[in-house]
């Protein structure tokens, strides 16, 4: 990634693989060509949210990993059925369970878990022009379009409508189509963390977690915390030696 920093800023990075993967990686912040201090903030999940102060110019950041083999399934946290039921800033749960409730109404489990995944599948088109950054699930809802983010934040919004905690990781995903950063849902179903993605662009098996939280205000790859900050160009590439079928029905849980 390449950005223009217009003034001294600070920055807040999402990028390398969750710790608990077996991986060999190296993250690499240059600023104008010289070296940027890095401060590591461990998140749940094993994020490694990194803090970065910047001076004004050009600001690379370079990041490579090898992940071999996978990490056991994430456990849940005692808090995590109160953390992760609640309304937050880009899934407005509370403001969609009346209509969650009649949709959805007598399914529970995994019944409804792929019953959430399918109806957000089958109503939201994939648009990667027509994302609003600033927008929630309700807005998603009302425009039946969306990127990565759009779609999990939509399922999240769903399912916490109806008492089931559920949560947003930022993922590679070897064989997703267009390649970027990508965004699921984790949901926690019958005392496990099931991930779904209703895009259906990349087999689940091979994603690798970056970062987990509420919504994408903290799983964004980079956000800016102070200053101001334009995106020159990015390139994401994830591949995997072999790559699995995917099941959207088959119940799948991130390392």
């Amino acid at each position: 990634m390449a950005f223009d920093v217009h003034e001294a800023a600070r920055l807040h990075l999402a990028v390398e693989v969750a710790r608990g993967l077996p991986a060999a990686d190296a993250l690499v912040v240059e600023a104008n060509g010289s070296p940027v201090e890095l401060r590591e903030v461990p998140g749940i999940e094993g994020t490694r949210w990194r803090l970065a102060d910047v001076p004004s110019g050009r600001l690379e950041i370079s990041y490579d990993a090898t992940v071999t083999g996978r990490a056991e399934p994430a456990l849940v946290a005692p808090a995590d059925e109160i953390d992760f039921a609640r309304p937050s800033r880009y899934c407005e749960s509370d403001t969609l369970t009346p209509f969650a409730a009649a949709e959805f109404a007598g399914l529970q489990g995994a019944a409804l878990l792929r019953a959430i995944r399918d109806w957000v599948a089958g109503r939201l088109e994939y648009d990667g022009a027509s994302t609003d950054p600033t927008g929630g699930a309700v807005a998603t809802l009302l425009r039946g379009r969306g990127v990565c983010r759009d779609y999990a934040h939509l399922v999240v919004a769903m399912l916490r409508a109806l008492d089931v905690p559920a949560r947003v990781v930022a993922v590679y995903a070897p064989g997703l189509s267009p390649m970027d950063f990508h965004a699921v849902a984790e949901a926690l179903i019958d005392g496990r963390w099931l991930v779904v993605d209703a895009t259906g662009l990349a087999p689940r098996a091979s994603m690798a977690r970056i970062a987990t939280g509420r919504d994408a205000a903290e799983t964004a790859f980079v956000s800016t915390l102070d200053g101001t900050v334009d995106l020159l160009e990015m390139e994401v590439v994830a591949t995997a030696d072999a790559l699995p079928e995917e099941d959207v029905a088959a119940e799948v849980a991130l390392g």
